[in-house]
Protein backbone atom coordinates (compact mmCIF):
# COMPACT_ATOMS: atom_id res chain seq x y z
CA UNK A 1 0.00 0.00 0.00
CA UNK A 2 1.73 3.79 -1.16
CA UNK A 3 1.40 6.38 1.36
CA UNK A 4 0.06 9.73 -0.05
CA UNK A 5 -0.12 13.22 0.72
CA UNK A 6 -1.94 15.33 -0.36
CA UNK A 7 -0.96 19.51 -0.80
CA UNK A 8 -4.63 21.59 -1.08
CA UNK A 9 -6.71 18.46 -0.53
CA UNK A 10 -10.07 20.86 -0.07
CA UNK A 11 -8.92 22.13 -3.69
CA UNK A 12 -10.92 20.59 -6.63
CA UNK A 13 -7.80 18.48 -7.73
CA UNK A 14 -7.55 17.42 -3.94
CA UNK A 15 -11.47 16.35 -3.67
CA UNK A 16 -10.63 14.59 -7.12
CA UNK A 17 -7.59 12.70 -5.81
CA UNK A 18 -9.49 11.90 -2.32
CA UNK A 19 -12.09 10.16 -4.92
CA UNK A 20 -9.78 8.27 -6.75
CA UNK A 21 -7.78 6.77 -3.89
CA UNK A 22 -11.14 5.85 -1.96
CA UNK A 23 -11.82 3.54 -4.70
CA UNK A 24 -8.86 2.18 -4.28
CA UNK A 25 -7.12 -0.61 -1.69
CA UNK A 26 -3.98 0.41 -2.85
CA UNK A 27 -3.31 4.05 -0.95
CA UNK A 28 -3.29 5.41 2.35
CA UNK A 29 -4.07 8.35 3.08
CA UNK A 30 -0.75 9.90 5.72
CA UNK A 31 -1.25 13.68 4.94
CA UNK A 32 -3.37 16.59 4.20
CA UNK A 33 -2.88 20.42 3.69
CA UNK A 34 -5.70 23.04 2.84
CA UNK A 35 -5.46 26.16 2.67
CA UNK A 36 -8.56 27.48 4.53
CA UNK A 37 -11.96 25.01 3.91
CA UNK A 38 -11.87 24.20 7.51
CA UNK A 39 -15.07 22.46 6.99
CA UNK A 40 -14.46 20.18 4.28
CA UNK A 41 -10.73 19.68 5.78
CA UNK A 42 -12.96 18.53 8.58
CA UNK A 43 -14.81 16.04 7.02
CA UNK A 44 -11.97 14.91 4.95
CA UNK A 45 -9.76 14.11 8.47
CA UNK A 46 -12.56 11.88 9.88
CA UNK A 47 -13.14 9.98 6.62
CA UNK A 48 -9.13 9.14 5.81
CA UNK A 49 -7.61 9.31 9.41
CA UNK A 50 -4.33 11.02 8.40
CA UNK A 51 -1.42 10.68 10.30
CA UNK A 52 -0.29 15.04 9.67
CA UNK A 53 -2.68 17.78 9.03
CA UNK A 54 -1.55 21.52 8.28
CA UNK A 55 -3.93 24.77 7.58
CA UNK A 56 -2.39 26.99 5.37
CA UNK A 57 -4.31 30.07 6.45
CA UNK A 58 -2.89 30.66 10.30
CA UNK A 59 -6.57 32.20 10.85
CA UNK A 60 -7.95 29.28 11.84
CA UNK A 61 -5.23 27.34 13.17
CA UNK A 62 -6.64 27.50 16.61
CA UNK A 63 -9.90 25.86 15.22
CA UNK A 64 -8.09 23.44 13.62
CA UNK A 65 -6.40 22.55 16.43
CA UNK A 66 -9.96 22.10 18.40
CA UNK A 67 -11.22 19.41 15.86
CA UNK A 68 -8.38 17.48 15.29
CA UNK A 69 -8.13 14.27 16.80
CA UNK A 70 -4.92 13.94 19.48
CA UNK A 71 -3.67 11.09 17.77
CA UNK A 72 -3.07 13.24 14.57
CA UNK A 73 0.28 15.27 14.48
CA UNK A 74 -0.74 19.21 13.60
CA UNK A 75 2.03 20.77 11.60
CA UNK A 76 2.72 24.80 11.57
CA UNK A 77 0.64 27.15 9.85
CA UNK A 78 1.61 28.87 6.90
CA UNK A 79 4.82 27.84 4.18
CA UNK A 80 6.48 26.24 7.03
CA UNK A 81 3.77 23.35 7.56
CA UNK A 82 3.11 22.80 4.22
CA UNK A 83 6.74 22.35 3.22
CA UNK A 84 7.21 19.83 5.79
CA UNK A 85 4.30 18.10 4.73
CA UNK A 86 6.00 17.83 1.21
CA UNK A 87 8.79 16.05 2.68
CA UNK A 88 7.59 13.60 5.15
CA UNK A 89 9.73 10.59 5.25
CA UNK A 90 6.44 8.10 5.62
CA UNK A 91 5.47 9.48 2.19
CA UNK A 92 5.73 7.78 -1.11
CA UNK A 93 3.60 9.72 -3.41
CA UNK A 94 2.41 13.96 -2.71
CA UNK A 95 0.02 14.98 -4.60
CA UNK A 96 0.73 18.72 -5.22
CA UNK A 97 -2.25 20.78 -6.17
CA UNK A 98 -1.18 23.85 -4.58
CA UNK A 99 -2.62 27.22 -6.72
CA UNK A 100 0.22 29.39 -7.64
CA UNK A 101 3.87 29.81 -7.27
CA UNK A 102 3.07 29.21 -3.19
CA UNK A 103 4.14 25.67 -4.65
CA UNK A 104 7.51 26.26 -5.56
CA UNK A 105 9.29 25.67 -2.01
CA UNK A 106 6.87 22.85 -1.10
CA UNK A 107 7.57 20.80 -4.41
CA UNK A 108 11.00 21.38 -4.01
CA UNK A 109 11.11 19.64 -0.71
CA UNK A 110 9.25 17.19 -2.31
CA UNK A 111 11.96 17.01 -4.95
CA UNK A 112 15.05 17.02 -2.20
CA UNK A 113 12.98 13.84 -0.15
CA UNK A 114 13.15 12.37 -3.76
CA UNK A 115 9.45 11.85 -3.80
CA UNK A 116 7.53 10.61 -6.59
CA UNK A 117 5.41 13.62 -7.12
CA UNK A 118 2.17 13.57 -8.57
CA UNK A 119 1.98 17.32 -9.90
CA UNK A 120 -0.83 19.89 -10.51
CA UNK A 121 0.59 22.83 -9.46
CA UNK A 122 1.91 24.33 -13.09
CA UNK A 123 2.94 27.67 -12.13
CA UNK A 124 6.72 26.56 -10.14
CA UNK A 125 7.25 24.91 -13.51
CA UNK A 126 6.37 27.91 -15.12
CA UNK A 127 9.11 30.37 -13.41
CA UNK A 128 11.56 28.21 -12.60
CA UNK A 129 10.75 25.09 -14.74
CA UNK A 130 14.54 23.83 -15.75
CA UNK A 131 16.21 24.59 -12.17
CA UNK A 132 13.58 22.29 -10.65
CA UNK A 133 13.83 19.24 -13.54
CA UNK A 134 17.48 20.10 -12.52
CA UNK A 135 16.47 19.51 -8.74
CA UNK A 136 14.55 16.50 -9.97
CA UNK A 137 17.44 14.52 -11.81
CA UNK A 138 19.98 15.29 -8.90
CA UNK A 139 18.10 14.00 -6.20
CA UNK A 140 16.22 11.19 -8.28
CA UNK A 141 12.56 12.29 -7.79
CA UNK A 142 10.05 11.40 -10.38
CA UNK A 143 7.52 14.02 -11.68
CA UNK A 144 4.30 13.07 -13.16
CA UNK A 145 1.76 16.00 -13.92
CA UNK A 146 -1.73 15.35 -13.67
CA UNK A 147 -3.32 18.56 -15.76
CA UNK A 148 -5.00 16.68 -18.53
CA UNK A 149 -3.31 18.18 -21.24
CA UNK A 150 0.31 17.86 -19.62
CA UNK A 151 -0.66 14.55 -18.72
CA UNK A 152 -1.65 13.83 -22.42
CA UNK A 153 1.47 14.98 -23.66
CA UNK A 154 3.20 12.51 -20.82
CA UNK A 155 1.42 9.42 -21.93
CA UNK A 156 2.04 9.93 -26.06
CA UNK A 157 5.68 10.30 -25.22
CA UNK A 158 5.63 7.37 -22.90
CA UNK A 159 9.36 5.87 -23.23
CA UNK A 160 11.45 9.03 -24.66
CA UNK A 161 13.92 10.77 -22.66
CA UNK A 162 14.11 14.28 -22.58
CA UNK A 163 17.64 14.08 -24.23
CA UNK A 164 15.54 12.26 -27.25
CA UNK A 165 12.61 14.38 -27.38
CA UNK A 166 13.67 17.27 -30.25
CA UNK A 167 14.97 14.41 -32.47
CA UNK A 168 12.03 12.45 -32.40
CA UNK A 169 9.14 14.85 -32.35
CA UNK A 170 7.77 17.29 -34.91
CA UNK A 171 5.48 19.21 -33.09
CA UNK A 172 3.42 18.99 -29.60
CA UNK A 173 -0.40 19.47 -30.27
CA UNK A 174 -1.37 21.20 -26.99
CA UNK A 175 -5.15 21.50 -26.65
CA UNK A 176 -7.30 24.45 -25.32
CA UNK A 177 -11.13 24.07 -24.93
CA UNK A 178 -10.82 28.09 -24.71
CA UNK A 179 -13.30 28.29 -21.40
CA UNK A 180 -15.71 30.47 -20.79
CA UNK A 181 -15.09 33.66 -23.44
CA UNK A 182 -13.54 31.57 -26.34
CA UNK A 183 -17.25 32.31 -28.62
CA UNK A 184 -17.90 35.05 -26.47
CA UNK A 185 -18.55 38.42 -28.60
CA UNK A 186 -19.19 41.47 -26.37
CA UNK A 187 -17.22 43.81 -24.43
CA UNK A 188 -14.98 41.88 -22.76
CA UNK A 189 -14.25 44.90 -20.15
CA UNK A 190 -17.92 44.32 -19.10
CA UNK A 191 -17.38 40.65 -18.26
CA UNK A 192 -18.01 39.87 -14.43
CA UNK A 193 -16.16 37.49 -12.55
CA UNK A 194 -19.17 35.04 -12.63
CA UNK A 195 -18.90 34.99 -16.11
CA UNK A 196 -15.58 33.94 -16.79
CA UNK A 197 -15.68 31.24 -14.28
CA UNK A 198 -18.57 29.44 -15.97
CA UNK A 199 -15.96 26.99 -17.55
CA UNK A 200 -17.91 24.63 -20.17
CA UNK A 201 -16.29 21.79 -19.82
CA UNK A 202 -14.16 21.42 -16.30
CA UNK A 203 -15.26 21.97 -12.72
CA UNK A 204 -11.83 23.72 -11.61
CA UNK A 205 -10.60 26.68 -8.88
CA UNK A 206 -11.38 30.55 -8.84
CA UNK A 207 -7.84 31.38 -10.02
CA UNK A 208 -7.38 28.06 -12.84
CA UNK A 209 -10.88 29.42 -14.17
CA UNK A 210 -9.97 32.60 -14.85
CA UNK A 211 -6.56 32.18 -16.38
CA UNK A 212 -8.57 29.47 -18.85
CA UNK A 213 -10.96 32.16 -19.44
CA UNK A 214 -8.18 34.71 -20.38
CA UNK A 215 -6.00 31.57 -22.31
CA UNK A 216 -3.12 32.19 -19.61
CA UNK A 217 -3.68 29.22 -18.52
CA UNK A 218 -2.70 27.47 -22.20
CA UNK A 219 0.76 29.71 -21.98
CA UNK A 220 1.46 28.34 -18.86
CA UNK A 221 0.96 24.73 -19.66
CA UNK A 222 2.87 25.83 -22.98
CA UNK A 223 6.04 27.01 -20.54
CA UNK A 224 5.65 23.90 -18.54
CA UNK A 225 5.15 21.63 -21.17
CA UNK A 226 8.81 23.09 -22.72
CA UNK A 227 10.34 22.76 -18.80
CA UNK A 228 9.18 19.45 -18.59
CA UNK A 229 10.06 17.32 -21.62
CA UNK A 230 12.95 19.68 -22.83
CA UNK A 231 11.48 20.70 -26.05
CA UNK A 232 12.22 23.22 -28.38
CA UNK A 233 9.21 25.59 -27.84
CA UNK A 234 8.66 26.53 -31.40
CA UNK A 235 7.54 22.83 -31.00
CA UNK A 236 4.49 23.99 -29.53
CA UNK A 237 1.35 24.24 -31.14
CA UNK A 238 -2.07 25.87 -29.24
CA UNK A 239 -5.23 24.29 -30.69
CA UNK A 240 -8.70 25.39 -29.48
CA UNK A 241 -10.69 22.36 -29.43
CA UNK A 242 -14.07 23.15 -27.69
CA UNK A 243 -14.93 19.33 -26.45
CA UNK A 244 -12.26 18.43 -24.31
CA UNK A 245 -11.56 15.06 -25.54
CA UNK A 246 -8.68 15.11 -27.26
CA UNK A 247 -6.42 16.47 -24.52
CA UNK A 248 -3.20 16.78 -26.28
CA UNK A 249 -1.29 15.09 -28.95
CA UNK A 250 2.00 14.54 -30.62
CA UNK A 251 3.48 14.32 -33.80
CA UNK A 252 6.35 12.27 -34.27
CA UNK A 253 9.39 12.28 -36.77
CA UNK A 254 7.92 9.82 -39.40
CA UNK A 255 4.73 12.74 -38.91
CA UNK A 256 2.26 9.78 -37.39
CA UNK A 257 0.38 11.75 -34.38
CA UNK A 258 -0.55 10.11 -31.38
CA UNK A 259 -3.52 11.79 -28.98
CA UNK A 260 -4.72 11.11 -25.82
CA UNK A 261 -8.43 11.07 -25.81
CA UNK A 262 -11.26 10.72 -23.05
CA UNK A 263 -14.26 12.29 -21.77
CA UNK A 264 -13.59 15.66 -19.87
CA UNK A 265 -12.81 14.06 -15.45
CA UNK A 266 -9.97 15.42 -13.56
CA UNK A 267 -10.04 11.80 -12.30
CA UNK A 268 -8.24 9.76 -14.82
CA UNK A 269 -4.92 11.83 -15.35
CA UNK A 270 -5.23 11.83 -11.43
CA UNK A 271 -5.73 8.22 -11.01
CA UNK A 272 -3.15 8.02 -13.70
CA UNK A 273 -0.67 9.65 -12.12
CA UNK A 274 -0.83 7.21 -8.89
CA UNK A 275 -0.57 3.89 -10.75
CA UNK A 276 2.17 5.27 -13.33
CA UNK A 277 3.29 3.26 -15.19
CA UNK A 278 0.60 0.26 -14.74
CA UNK A 279 -3.05 1.71 -15.84
CA UNK A 280 -6.08 1.06 -13.49
CA UNK A 281 -9.73 0.82 -14.11
CA UNK A 282 -11.23 3.94 -13.32
CA UNK A 283 -14.98 5.84 -13.05
CA UNK A 284 -14.81 7.92 -16.20
CA UNK A 285 -17.32 7.40 -18.44
CA UNK A 286 -16.31 5.43 -21.72
CA UNK A 287 -16.72 7.41 -25.15
CA UNK A 288 -19.29 6.79 -27.08
CA UNK A 289 -17.72 7.87 -30.77
CA UNK A 290 -21.24 7.04 -32.43
CA UNK A 291 -22.70 10.24 -30.05
CA UNK A 292 -19.53 12.04 -31.07
CA UNK A 293 -21.04 14.10 -33.58
CA UNK A 294 -17.98 16.21 -34.14
CA UNK A 295 -14.23 17.63 -33.00
CA UNK A 296 -13.45 20.63 -34.21
CA UNK A 297 -10.15 22.52 -34.12
CA UNK A 298 -9.76 26.22 -34.37
CA UNK A 299 -6.53 28.26 -34.35
CA UNK A 300 -6.16 30.60 -31.05
CA UNK A 301 -7.01 34.35 -31.18
CA UNK A 302 -3.79 36.49 -29.74
CA UNK A 303 -5.56 39.59 -30.42
CA UNK A 304 -8.72 38.49 -28.52
CA UNK A 305 -6.99 36.76 -25.67
CA UNK A 306 -3.60 38.71 -25.46
CA UNK A 307 -2.53 36.99 -22.55
CA UNK A 308 -1.23 33.81 -24.62
CA UNK A 309 0.73 35.84 -26.47
CA UNK A 310 2.18 37.41 -23.55
CA UNK A 311 2.97 34.20 -22.04
CA UNK A 312 4.38 32.93 -25.38
CA UNK A 313 6.70 35.70 -25.88
CA UNK A 314 7.95 35.47 -22.32
CA UNK A 315 9.05 32.08 -22.28
CA UNK A 316 11.03 33.14 -25.64
CA UNK A 317 12.87 35.81 -23.91
CA UNK A 318 13.44 33.28 -20.74
CA UNK A 319 15.06 34.48 -18.02
CA UNK A 320 12.77 36.39 -15.01
CA UNK A 321 10.51 36.96 -17.67
CA UNK A 322 7.88 33.85 -16.67
CA UNK A 323 8.33 34.45 -13.53
CA UNK A 324 7.09 38.30 -13.26
CA UNK A 325 4.36 37.09 -15.60
CA UNK A 326 3.34 34.32 -13.57
CA UNK A 327 3.38 37.08 -10.21
CA UNK A 328 1.60 39.82 -12.08
CA UNK A 329 -0.78 37.45 -13.69
CA UNK A 330 -1.51 36.17 -9.69
CA UNK A 331 -2.03 39.58 -8.61
CA UNK A 332 -4.44 40.50 -11.29
CA UNK A 333 -6.63 37.92 -10.80
CA UNK A 334 -7.80 38.26 -7.44
CA UNK A 335 -8.01 42.30 -7.94
CA UNK A 336 -10.21 41.23 -10.65
CA UNK A 337 -12.18 38.16 -8.52
CA UNK A 338 -12.86 40.52 -6.41
CA UNK A 339 -14.33 43.09 -8.52
CA UNK A 340 -11.42 45.97 -8.35
CA UNK A 341 -10.55 45.77 -12.26
CA UNK A 342 -11.73 44.83 -15.36
CA UNK A 343 -10.83 41.63 -17.20
CA UNK A 344 -9.21 43.83 -19.92
CA UNK A 345 -7.35 45.04 -17.28
CA UNK A 346 -5.59 42.07 -16.34
CA UNK A 347 -3.30 41.95 -19.86
CA UNK A 348 -2.49 45.60 -19.49
CA UNK A 349 -1.01 45.48 -16.31
CA UNK A 350 0.58 42.17 -16.68
CA UNK A 351 2.61 44.03 -19.68
CA UNK A 352 3.15 47.18 -17.43
CA UNK A 353 5.02 45.37 -14.84
CA UNK A 354 6.72 43.39 -17.38
CA UNK A 355 7.74 47.16 -19.14
CA UNK A 356 9.86 47.75 -16.13
CA UNK A 357 13.51 47.47 -15.37
CA UNK A 358 14.21 43.68 -13.80
CA UNK A 359 16.77 42.09 -15.60
CA UNK A 360 17.58 40.66 -19.01
CA UNK A 361 16.06 37.13 -20.68
CA UNK A 362 17.98 34.39 -21.94
CA UNK A 363 19.16 33.71 -18.41
CA UNK A 364 18.75 30.69 -15.73
CA UNK A 365 17.93 32.40 -12.95
CA UNK A 366 18.85 30.50 -9.26
CA UNK A 367 16.02 29.79 -7.39
CA UNK A 368 16.94 32.15 -4.51
CA UNK A 369 16.60 35.00 -7.25
CA UNK A 370 13.63 33.54 -9.00
CA UNK A 371 11.88 33.75 -5.08
CA UNK A 372 13.39 37.48 -4.93
CA UNK A 373 12.27 38.49 -8.27
CA UNK A 374 8.36 36.74 -7.67
CA UNK A 375 8.28 39.30 -4.39
CA UNK A 376 9.28 42.40 -6.36
CA UNK A 377 6.51 41.68 -9.17
CA UNK A 378 3.92 41.49 -6.83
CA UNK A 379 4.75 44.51 -5.23
CA UNK A 380 5.32 46.13 -8.36
CA UNK A 381 1.78 44.82 -9.36
CA UNK A 382 0.08 46.10 -6.47
CA UNK A 383 1.65 49.43 -6.44
CA UNK A 384 0.36 49.78 -10.54
CA UNK A 385 -3.42 48.96 -9.83
CA UNK A 386 -3.72 50.43 -6.30
CA UNK A 387 -2.44 53.79 -8.35
CA UNK A 388 -4.92 53.18 -11.16
CA UNK A 389 -7.35 50.78 -10.03
CA UNK A 390 -10.54 51.26 -12.36
CA UNK A 391 -8.79 54.47 -14.17
CA UNK A 392 -9.06 52.68 -17.94
CA UNK A 393 -6.91 55.41 -19.54
CA UNK A 394 -4.18 55.37 -17.20
CA UNK A 395 -3.86 51.80 -17.58
CA UNK A 396 -3.96 51.45 -21.35
CA UNK A 397 -1.19 54.61 -20.86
Amino acid sequence: MKKVTILGSTGSIGVNALQVIEKSKDYQVIGLSAGSNLKLLKEQIYKFSPEYVSLFDERYYKDLKKIVPSRIKILKPGIEGITEMASLSAADIVINSLSGAVGLLPLLASIKSSKKIALANKEPMVIAGGQIMEEAQRWGAEIIPVDSEPSAIFQCLNGISRKEVNKKVNRIFLTASGGALYKYEGDFSKIKPEQALKHPNWKMGKKITIDSATLMNKGFEAIEIKNLFAIDFEKINVIIHPQSIIHSAVEFMDNSVLAQMSNPDMRLPIQYALTYPERNESPVKKIDFFKLSRLDFLKPDFKKFPCLKIAFDCAKKGGFYPAVMNAANEIAVNYFLAGKIFFTDIPIIIDKVLSLNFGKGDYLPKLAEVVEIDSWAREKTKEIIENKVGIRDKLED
